[in-house]
């Protein structure tokens, strides 16, 4: 089934957008001279991402004749767009939608000039019910919906079959152990080859953390704890870290130092390693690079299927009612099933709802696709962080942790007390 938007100017758009608690609107409502309304949107992409938003904005500027989406600002990529837009709202001068990452929302919706987006999506189409939980989970503070979904991912691990049948090793299959994948890291290192078993970021940033989380999780582990106090992951914390600290032993891990992972992914798609955990984005380079490969399930300690999903929102602004509603209806617009489908192929993301999964273009472009339905089979099992105030500073801590494990600068159990008390702090801290 297909959804659409009625596309009949700012008055449609108005009217399907019921509930907008934070517009204040202010001297001016945003309508220009000409009866149009102008939406500045950062939205972050480069590449091939950034051909594909700015295809559906002219599509969208296309069909909407009283709307007009501004895609040329912002002017970073979307790894620096929390500095970029707290800078904005700090100076005043900010867009009507950023394109922020999902472990980012929390920090950004404390702002009062953040778009409340929960009728708009509660009551219009696609159905709220029809967005992967995930996705709800991510986009919801405090109870409201603070943003509109933007992509969705999940984690899971893609290996070089070539790299397999030449160390004389089974393929990975689903609920394979962490204890496995260790065990196999080790086999298909060959230092005199320079090939590595397996690669982690190296950096401390929230591409070396979120990696840990399903283990965390799988071990009964959560970010934080019930009452809110301190972290939930203090024991299960030093278990995930010991699985770090045996691969570090072994060498069969390259611990990349560049942000982004570029250098590991680097490596795998030259051919010397042999299984590296990722999300879809990466498959349009891994099959660019005509690589042997297949994608397998994360390993687990508990035989359960765990993993994680990051996804990344659609932002909205208060720069008046009037560009508050347009920027909602065109955030709504590319959530849309037949929008979302071409975004999602175009940009490596998942679906955002069982609609656009069902569309053919989708059916096609999986088909075509090597392991691209199990990274959309995890999301049924998929968490999310938690979207809370003080994530940053627990990653940040979490991120040190992993690094100095993963150097073999610390054990297992000392880097977590040390990130546990820099954590446990910054959760102390009202908010």
């Amino acid at each position: 089934m297909t959804y659409s938007i009625p596309r009949r100017g700012l008055l449609a758009g108005a009217a399907a957008v019921p509930l907008l608690a934070a517009c204040a609107g202010g001297g001016s409502d945003g309508v220009g001279a000409d009866g149009k309304v102008t939406v500045e949107l950062w939205h972050g992409q480069n590449d091939t991402g950034k051909k594909a938003v700015e295809a559906l904005v002219a599509e969208f500027n296309r069909t909407h004749s009283r709307i007009r989406v501004d895609s040329t600002g912002g002017g970073v990529v979307a790894d620096a767009m929390l500095q970029k837009v707290t800078a904005a709202l700090a100076s005043g001068s900010y867009p009507d939608i950023a394109y922020v990452f999902g472990s980012d929302l929390a920090s950004i919706a404390r702002s009062p000039r953040v778009v409340d987006l929960t009728s708009a999506l509660h009551q219009g189409s696609p159905p709220w019910s029809a967005f992967w939980a995930p996705v709800r989970e991510a986009l919801t503070v405090n109870g409201r919906v603070r943003a509109a979904p933007a992509v969705l991912d999940s984690l899971a691990v893609v290996y070089n079959r070539k790299l397999f049948r030449e160390a004389g090793l089974p393929y990975p299959r689903a609920g394979w152990s962490w204890d496995e994948f260790v065990e196999t890291a080790g086999k298909l290192t060959d230092a005199g080859r320079g090939v590595f078993g397996t690669g982690w970021p190296g950096t401390g940033d929230e591409d070396t953390v979120w990696r840990l989380w399903p283990m965390i999780w799988d071990l009964g582990g959560d970010v934080v704890s019930a009452d809110g106090k301190g972290i939930g992951f203090a024991r299960q914390g030093v278990r995930a870290l010991e699985t770090l600290a045996r691969l570090s032993h072994d060498r069969s891990v390259y611990v990349d130092p560049k942000p982004g992972g570029e250098q590991m992914y680097q490596v795998f798609l030259g051919g010397r390693m042999g299984m590296v955990a990722t999300g879809p984005w990466q498959l349009p380079d891994i099959v660019g690079a005509k690589l042997d490969y297949d994608v397998v399930p994360l390993p687990t300690y508990s035989g359960r299927p765990v993993t994680i999903s990051g996804p990344d929102t659609w932002t909205v602004f208060d720069n008046g009612r009037a560009r508050s509603r347009a920027a909602v209806e065109f955030v709504r617009w590319m959530a849309q099933p037949a929008r979302d489908a071409r975004w999602d192929i175009s940009a490596g993301s998942l679906p955002l709802t069982q609609a656009t999964a069902r569309r053919p273009e989708w059916l096609r472009h999986a088909q075509r696709t090597t392991g691209l339905d199990v990274f959309t089979q995890a999301l049924d099992s998929a968490r999310v962080r938690p979207v809370h105030a003080a994530y940053p500073q627990i990653s940040q801590a979490v991120g040190e942790a992993i690094v100095s494990v993963l150097l073999g600068q610390d054990s297992p159990a000392r880097a977590l007390r040390r990130c546990a008390d820099q954590a446990d702090a910054a959760l102390l801290i009202p908010r």
